[in-house]
């Protein structure tokens, strides 16, 4: 029975690490837009660029860029929210959860298909933000 046990569990724990590795991960271009790294993202947040935070409330409420604006994206991102906040050749940097994280790269994808001109997606987003020691809130 022992045995059984753990050969359960070793499979059960197998599989689990498996699907860890199926997560999808964010494209490292996005057509029409600018991929920066986290020194080109400081450099830009320390020029006054307008950053988007499109992650879910619980992510924002947890931690963010200072100054960032909080456009859900499946909730209230629209081209109006948007141009709310910058124009169309106004810079903008979106970023969400890292790497593993779809929503900046989809909010990325949508802002240049509205036809913003200067959009940067952040891939390596807040995760890495934080540990190069960067200012939060």
């Amino acid at each position: 029975m022992k045995v059984l046990f753990n050969t359960a569990a070793l499979f059960l724990t197998a599989t689990l690490l498996s699907f860890g590795a199926w997560a999808e991960m964010s494209p490292e271009t996005i057509p029409g837009a600018n991929t920066v790294d986290s020194d080109q993202a400081k450099s830009l947040f320390d020029q006054g660029v307008l950053f988007v935070d499109p992650r879910k409330d619980s992510d924002w409420e947890a931690g963010r860029i200072p100054g960032a604006v909080h456009l859900e994206l499946n909730k209230n991102l629209s081209e109006e929210s948007l141009l709310a906040e910058a124009s169309k050749d106004d810079d903008i940097v979106f970023y969400c959860n890292g790497i593993k994280c779809m929503v900046s790269a989809h909010a990325s994808e949508q802002a240049v298909s509205w036809g913003f001109k200067k959009v940067h997606f952040y891939r390596a987003g807040f995760p890495d933000w934080k540990s190069h020691g960067y200012p939060v809130e």
